[in-house]
């Protein structure tokens, strides 16, 4: 490791302390997670710590961790995980905080601290269904304003749940229920087990 990630990591123990719950180091990049209701404050103080100065939020995604693993999130499911930059030490982090509740993914907005946010928390909203407590504007992004549903969360069908078309007696845009038949999107592979790899 170089001594320029010995530091940061160092920095962020000094400052964030306890509120770090879990930091992992793979390929030279910080990833740190805090819990849900330490988002905020861990935020703020990435961005105004003088040992840390992450002035840019670089990106912000919802994911989805069904399935993923056996346990590996102690159940927990959705999560948004953000990039940081710091123009003026040259260094980077990445942040994961996980919503509390499946049912009803909540976390504070991050649009008071960096206005870029609000479009990447709306994409996250669309998208996964995380909601942005004080959002000024959280509404759909990506899909259309009738939309049932978030179409990246790993249990919402491949095929959707409507499509459109123009109907010509109408002479305007339909919604209808799908009809196309639901199939395995898995490639099959075929292989000849008596052939030789030459």
């Amino acid at each position: 490791m170089s001594a320029k990630l010995d530091q940061l990591l160092a920095s962020l123990q000094t400052v964030l302390g306890e509120k770090i719950t879990k930091q992992t180091v793979a390929l030279d990049e910080v990833t740190i997670e805090c819990r849900a209701e330490d988002y905020l404050a861990v935020c703020e103080l990435l961005r105004d710590d003088t040992a840390l100065k992450f002035e840019q939020l670089i990106d912000l995604c919802g994911v989805d961790y069904q399935e993923y693993g056996e346990g590996s999130y102690d159940g927990l499911r959705y999560a948004v995980v953000c990039h940081f930059l710091s123009v003026s030490l040259n260094q980077r982090l990445r942040l994961r905080v996980f919503a509390k509740d499946e049912d009803f993914p909540i976390l504070s907005t991050l649009v008071g601290l960096w206005p870029v946010a609000n479009w990447f928390e709306r994409e996250a909203f669309d998208l996964y269904g995380i909601l942005f407590e004080n959002h000024p504007d959280l509404r759909r992004l990506l899909t259309d304003y009738g939309f049932v549903g978030h179409p990246f969360r790993k249990d919402f069908p491949m095929i959707g749940n409507v499509e459109m078309r123009y109907d010509p007696e109408q002479q305007r845009v339909i919604y209808q229920p799908v009809s196309i038949e639901l199939r395995n999107n898995v490639p099959r592979v075929i292989r000849n087990e008596g052939a030789h790899n030459g």
